[in-house]
């Protein structure tokens, strides 16, 4: 069919848009029915179009069509091509309307402007960190993964970033060995002038530099300007992987092996590492067994003063460290800071073999032991053998019938205090375990953590048959007998049986013809609440299922499946005489008649 110039005969039924060729219009619905036809023998992937195939199956083959005149380097799209020629012309067709600078690449121009809104887009799935640039997030992510991509051409160190190799590289100047500066006091030498001028003020004692606040005294330029900032409070050396900022850079250099890992200090008697050298002097002392520090109280020694101090307030009583959200106090730092973890939530040990987070040390070494298999606790009735203290504990009270914990309210007793403590729950009402999503309110804990997993998606439990996976064990129990097809709950009346007991909580309802399900509107009941749920929006006008493709809604997910088949072009209802092929079973009812066959309307 011919067209005139600018007529656009062909309409697409599902958003109107016109077309002035019948195949563009046919590209075009693909967008609404989600039809890719064209599909890569390579790797299966599919495409709407065959020109993005053909584009595709370069990444293949290797195929680079189009080369640069002026370099000729070659590229497989011819969009490539030419934003790379824009190089050699110097062509900035991108220009940021905040600051007006020019770019050649539109994607340059779109990492510039975060730059302006402050936008990070690309996050660390290890630490949630957020970067701007997909590269700084490249960078980042070798704090994690121990990569270290440049390495000194003089020592063969490796670094994870550049400007860190660049800076160690300075080490490196003059290290042909030659030293031709020589302290005239201890013969020793230096490369460079300035540094045996700083040192031979360790012989002299003089401190040419003052500070201006409070006349403190420096040897050298840099010890002041670092003295300076305890005034100022200037912290200039700030990491790249935390943004922690410090006042020194040796303080920084010391933080950053938390990131990398490194331990440079060795022990020379068990060859154990350490980040720093104050911590390997105090291992020492493990092997040589001194203890300088003693209370003058009791006499007890010990092997650090921070040990001393906190032995000492066992004698003073002194609980120096409060909480600031309960006002409870402790006598070591150590305890505050765990008893702080009950507020914020946080917990630092995790897990290596399965990733759960516990907020104390020893919580997470009982925890390793559901790994292991250890046992230590054994029961000397049974020999049952238990990973706790607390677990043989409880145990041992299957042998004894010691059930000490009694409940208040109805004398019932309970042989564990987290049992009685949640049997309280049914007398009280108390809920206080809360959903931070919702705001719902459990009075168990585990039943927090099922509902947990409506928000997060998560489904721990898979059929082993199919695959399918489930966020509650009970469902993966119900989901099995669809396999094994057994039906343990049967109908006491007529005998049909039931794979769920809701199923045939419900059928009983044919027998005694219960409707529980009353319309508030017109008092019409149901037999089922979902039948209810249909039935009330005739009342409400509610339309909540609504077609992605032309917005149409309706009152019921049974009818926009029917009028999702319009755009889809599905037609599941087949006529078994001729073959022929219906979108609704209506349809297809009254075209049975056309052969004769008694079909009720």
């Amino acid at each position: 069919m011919r067209t005139l110039a600018g007529e656009k005969p062909y309409e697409c039924t599902v958003c109107n848009q016109t077309f002035s060729l019948s195949i563009s219009m046919h590209r075009h619905l693909r967008t609404h029915t989600g039809e890719k036809p064209f599909e890569c023998t390579e790797c299966n992937k599919k495409f709407t179009q065959s020109g993005n195939l053909r584009t595709h199956l370069r990444t293949h083959t290797g195929e680079k069509p189009y080369e640069c005149t002026v370099c000729n380097k070659k590229f497989s799209q011819y969009g490539n091509l030419r934003t790379h020629l824009r190089a050699h012309t110097g062509v900035k067709l991108f220009e940021c309307t905040v600051c007006n600078k020019k770019f050649s690449q539109y994607g340059n121009l779109r990492t510039h402007i975060r730059t302006h809104t402050g936008e990070k887009l690309f996050e660390c799935t290890l630490c949630n960190k957020k970067f701007s640039q997909y590269g700084n997030l490249r960078t980042h992510l070798r704090a994690h993964t121990g990569v270290k991509l440049f390495e000194c051409t003089v020592c063969n160190k490796k670094f994870s970033q550049y400007g860190n190799l660049r800076t160690h590289l300075r080490t490196h100047t003059g290290h042909t060995g030659q030293k031709p500066f020589e302290c005239s006091e201890c013969n020793k030498r230096f490369s460079q002038s300035t540094h045996l001028r700083s040192h031979l003020r360790t012989h002299t004692g003089e401190q040419p530099y003052e500070c201006t606040v409070c006349n403190k005294k420096c040897s050298q330029s840099s010890e002041l300007r670092t003295h300076l900032r305890t005034h100022t409070g200037e912290k200039p050396f700030q990491c790249t992987v935390c943004n922690k900022k410090f006042s020194q850079a040796a303080i920084l250099r010391t933080h950053l092996r938390t990131h990398t890992g490194e331990k440079p200090y060795e022990c020379t008697v068990c060859n154990k590492n350490f980040s720093r050298a104050a911590i390997l002097r105090t291992h020492l002392r493990t092997h040589t067994g001194e203890k300088p520090y003693e209370c003058t109280v009791c006499n007890k020694k010990c092997s650090q003063s921070s040990e001393l101090r906190t032995h000492l307030r066992t004698h003073t009583g002194e609980k120096p460290f409060q909480c600031t959200v309960c006002n409870k106090k402790f006598s070591q730092y150590g305890s505050l800071r765990t008893h702080f973890r009950t507020h914020t939530g946080e917990k630092p040990y995790e897990c290596t073999v399965c990733n759960k987070k516990c907020s104390q040390s020893s919580e997470l070494r009982t925890h390793l032991r559901t790994h292991t298999g250890e046992k230590p606790y054994e029961c000397t009735v049974c020999n049952k053998k238990c990973s706790q203290s607390s677990e043989l504990r409880t145990h041992l009270r299957t042998h004894t019938g010691e059930k000490p914990y009694e409940c208040t309210v109805c004398n019932k007793k309970c042989s564990q205090s987290s049992v009685l403590r949640t049997h309280l729950r049914t007398h009280t009402g108390e809920k206080p375990f809360e959903c931070n999503v919702c705001n719902k309110k459990f009075s168990q804990y585990g039943n927090l953590r099922t509902h947990l997993r409506t928000h997060t998606g998560k489904k721990p439990f898979e059929c082993t048959v199919c695959n399918k996976k489930f966020s509650q064990y009970g469902n993966l129990r119900t989901h099995l007998r669809t396999h094994t097809g057994v039906k343990p709950f049967e109908c006491s009346v007529c005998n049909k049986k039931f794979s769920q007991y809701g199923n045939l909580r419900t059928h009983l309802r044919i027998h005694t013809g219960e409707k529980p399900f009353e319309c508030t509107e017109c008092n019409k009941k149901f037999s089922q609440c979902t039948v209810l749920g249909a039935h009330l929006r005739t009342h409400t006008g509610e339309q909540p299922f609504e077609c992605t493709v032309c917005n149409k809604k309706f009152s019921q997910y049974g009818n926009l499946r029917t009028h999702l088949r319009t755009h889809t072009g599905k037609k599941p209802f087949k006529c078994t005489e001729c073959n022929k092929k219906f979108t609704h079973a209506g349809n297809l009812r009254t075209h049975l008649r056309t052969h004769n066959q008694d079909i009720p309307i």
